[in-house]
């Protein structure tokens, strides 16, 4: 054995050796909710509602929903498979994979860009998770009751505007995710979103029942499942293909993550059908809570990012007990930001745990406070560096903040080329009989998942990563 070999079989053993203190998930169901918890976010409950609005209704979902069977489901069975084989942090466990199969070092790396693109959505995630938790005190106040669309816009201009009550937000929002993520597995992730999971989805069942009362349901379950072609056009299909990407929590590490924690006996397929089936779900109920109420106040549902700060409390504000159950949407909008915020958290938490030997609780604090002070950028970029634009040179950049540069450098670059290498990796480097080992499919199913993640999937996100360059 060379000295390269006996360096890296102690690394191996090393991270066996840790593997063996990290905790599971105690049931299927548990992470169900977990990975559920993380899929479930502000781009269920805030993007989903404006780009559908944005595009036409009916036959964007209808896209949407073939893009989560043919491109988001394969692509989560692949990064929950690689996290379970490898057993540890996504970067170790792409590096476990390839040392057991002889693959080139380089392919951990796949692991490196979804923990780098978690890390830096969650910077500016946070922030935004902390306006609905503004907005829940705006809202129980009743400062919404009565107000005028520009009045209700100044609330929103003026919350933006204040740096220092903006970081005050952003300081709640990391520090109940950090709250979470130190405490582990069980006593933390698991606990979590046992009880935010269930709590989401009845106050989610609950605004869909205010939206009843509305007058206008009918016609948005027409406007969300009765399709027309001529209003969906060639960039609306490929918005549906990246918004299915980013709903499943895919390219960022987190699946790989939770799939390291996943016991051997539990059905990756199964779990992934499941956790794509209630991520879609609550997108839909989001729709069908929010247009009645939209198309009742004579608002426009194609009212783009502003729909759920800026119109839907202008329809709060006139509609009966409007205080209490905004109040309770935005109550809703923080339990899905924080599931997923904790999930974004994990990846990186993980890693400084195997690859420094931190514990839990310094991990968790060293990584929580550097992306709480990158977030402070993001802030500061809502207002006092709002004429900033680091490459506003470059033409792709041009007007760009240090937020839209966030925002898209991860939504329109890291996780398309994540979720491609995912993809790559898991039907062309891995052996065959790895991956349908780990899957445990039948024949068919085995064929028909290995067909579309060696051939669809890849050719359907370098389309979308195409686009979004160009």
């Amino acid at each position: 054995m060379s000295v390269s070999d006996s360096g890296s079989a102690a690394h191996s053993e090393a991270l066996e050796g840790s593997n063996a203190k990290r905790g599971l998930w105690s049931s299927r169901l548990a992470f169900i909710l977990a990975a559920t918890g993380s899929a479930v976010g502000l781009g269920n409950i805030w993007k989903f509602p404006y780009i559908t609005g944005e595009n036409g209704g009916g036959a964007f979902v209808l896209v949407y929903l073939l893009c989560i069977a043919a491109v988001g489901l394969p692509i989560m069975m692949a990064e929950v498979l690689i996290g379970r084989r490898g057993g540890h942090s996504p970067v170790n466990s792409l590096r476990m994979i390839a040392e057991r199969d002889r693959l080139k070092p380089a392919w951990r790396m796949v692991g490196a860009v979804g923990v780098l693109a978690g890390f830096l959505i969650l910077s500016f995630y946070s922030v935004i998770g902390g306006w609905a938790v503004s907005y829940v005190g705006t809202a129980a106040s009743g400062q919404l009751v009565g107000q005028s669309a520009e009045a209700i816009g100044a609330i929103f201009s003026n919350l933006l505007g204040d740096p220092l009550t903006l970081l005050m937000w952003h300081t709640l929002f990391m520090a109940l995710v950090m709250f979470v993520v130190a405490k582990g597995v069980r006593a933390g992730l698991e606990r979590a979103v046992s009880i935010l999971m269930p709590g989401l989805f009845v106050l989610l069942l609950i605004a869909v029942g205010y939206a009843m009362t509305s007058g206008e349901f009918g016609r948005a379950v027409s406007f969300l499942f009765q399709p027309d072609f001529s209003k969906l056009s060639t960039s609306g299909i490929l918005v549906a293909l990246g918004h299915a990407f980013f709903t499943l929590s895919l390219g960022m590490a987190v699946m790989m993550a939770y799939g390291s924690y996943l016991p051997k006996n539990v059905s990756i397929a199964k779990t992934s059908i499941a956790v794509s089936v209630i991520d879609t779900g609550v997108a839909l109920l989001a729709g069908l809570a929010i247009f009645p109420i939209v198309f009742a106040n004579g608002l426009e549902p194609g009212a783009g990012p502003g729909l759920i700060f800026q119109t839907l409390p202008l329809a709060f504000g006139q509609m009966p007990m409007g205080s209490l159950f905004g109040t309770l949407f935005f109550v809703l909008l923080i339990f899905a930001a924080w599931t997923s915020g904790i999930s974004l958290l994990e990846p990186i938490v993980e890693w400084l745990e195997e690859r420094k030997g931190m514990n839990r609780t310094a991990s968790t604090l060293g990584a929580g406070v550097v992306c709480w002070a990158l977030g402070i950028a993001s802030i500061l970029s809502l207002n006092l560096w709002s004429d900033f634009a680091p490459l506003g040179a470059i033409a792709m950049f041009e007007g760009k903040t240090i937020f839209d540069l966030l925002d898209f450098f991860t939504a329109n670059i890291l996780l398309p080329l994540g979720g491609l290498l995912v993809a790559v990796f898991a039907g062309w480097v891995m052996s065959r009989e790895a991956v349908e080992k780990e899957l445990a499919l039948s024949g068919p199913m085995f064929r028909l998942w290995y067909f579309t993640i060696r051939y669809f999937t890849p050719v359907a996100v370098a389309a979308v990563f195409i686009y979004n360059l160009m």
